[in-house]
């Protein structure tokens, strides 16, 4: 984010001057408030007008600015930075008012599911503390029985999550945000009354009391069980907002405007939940094909395996280490095999 700070103009140095920097923050405030199309017509025009003058260093700048201002955009909204503390905190407020919740959630955990066609299946969970994220809390789960279902999976995350020894290591959130739709959710709260049918009471926030909602990829719609999600929707506050509901049997849809602070945060954590359960997967994925290969030399056990998954963490790193590397961590004789082996390959 530090690069794109200075290439926005939004670092002042000796090579900006103050006004600069002020009329570039202004600019930037302006785009994260809704005037992203505006603000580049603005630079597009700008940019046409300096080529006109052959003034092509000023052009080649606003173009510059332009792109950054996209990647900006495609970025995550909400970070660290003290001017998009505000509308995480607004989002929570409105989360508040929208959803009848009896207070601010402070600890919100995302869940997303990632494998390939149900082989190396992962879960994550993000922790979001105030609106922040808290990556000293975040956690994965490697699926104890891989299934090709999504529903199960999630099932038996949740159900992990909410066990005590869990509960007792990492406390209780306020709320679960998870990764999918109806289907997502309704396995996430049948783990979750599986969990309540043998326990009841908890040192903390009751479990009755955790808030359960997804987040529908296609049209980024907020999911709701109508009696089991722990919610109260506010329909004035819906319409203030600038939205509206779909009601099907059990379930209730809440349509929002995408650039509202709520629809923003709650990207924010699902976008985190599957960027980390999807890095998690791909390096399971790496171990086991690397193990897969490694299986295949004649000489090599699961212990030489071990050490070189252990070393090298993927198949590519191996082929790429040299031959004094993974002498270090095998020995010069079974190096020599390896390296033999997968030099053919």
């Amino acid at each position: 984010m530090a690069d794109l700070d200075v290439h926005l103009g939004l670092s002042p140095s000796s090579v900006i001057s103050n006004d600069e920097y002020k009329a570039n923050l202004r600019k930037l405030i302006r785009y994260i408030q809704g005037g992203r199309v505006t603000l580049s017509k603005e630079f597009e025009k700008d940019m046409k007008q300096a080529a006109k003058r052959q003034d092509f260093e000023a052009a080649a700048s606003l173009r510059n600015k332009l792109n950054h201002l996209k990647e900006l955009l495609r970025r995550i909204m909400f970070g660290d930075k003290e001017f998009l503390d505000i509308s995480k905190d607004k989002a929570l407020s409105d989360l508040v008012d929208l959803l009848g919740l009896k207070k601010i959630p402070a600890r919100i955990e995302g869940y997303d599911i990632s494998h390939m066609s149900g082989t190396n299946v992962v879960a994550s969970m993000v922790v979001f503390t105030n609106g922040v994220s808290d990556r000293g809390e975040y956690r994965k789960f490697k699926t104890r029985i891989e299934h090709n279902d999504d529903f199960y999976n999630m099932n038996e995350t949740i159900t992990r999550r909410l066990s005590e020894k869990n509960i007792k290591s990492w406390g209780m959130p306020d709320l679960m945000l998870i990764d999918g739709g109806k289907g997502q959710l309704d396995a996430a709260l049948n783990a979750r009354d599986s969990v309540l049918q043998g326990r009841t009471l908890l040192q903390g926030p009751t479990l009755q009391e955790v808030v359960f909602i997804g987040l529908a990829k296609r049209e980024e719609q907020i999911v709701i069980h109508h009696t089991r999600s722990h919610v109260t929707l506010d329909k004035d506050i819906l319409k203030k907002l600038d939205g509206y509901v779909t009601i099907t049997d059990d379930f209730t849809l809440i349509n929002l405007p995408h650039n509202t602070h709520i629809v923003k945060l709650l990207q924010r954590i699902r976008d985190e939940s599957h960027r980390f359960a999807v890095s998690y997967h791909t390096v399971l994925k790496r171990k086991s094909q690397t193990a897969s290969l490694l299986e295949e030399i004649p000489g090599i056990g699961p212990a030489t395996r071990k050490k070189l998954i252990k070393r090298f963490g993927s198949l590519r790193a191996v082929q790429s280490a040299s031959f004094e590397d993974v002498v270090l961590v095998i020995g010069s004789e079974k190096a020599t095999l390896v390296t033999k082996y997968l030099s053919r390959r």
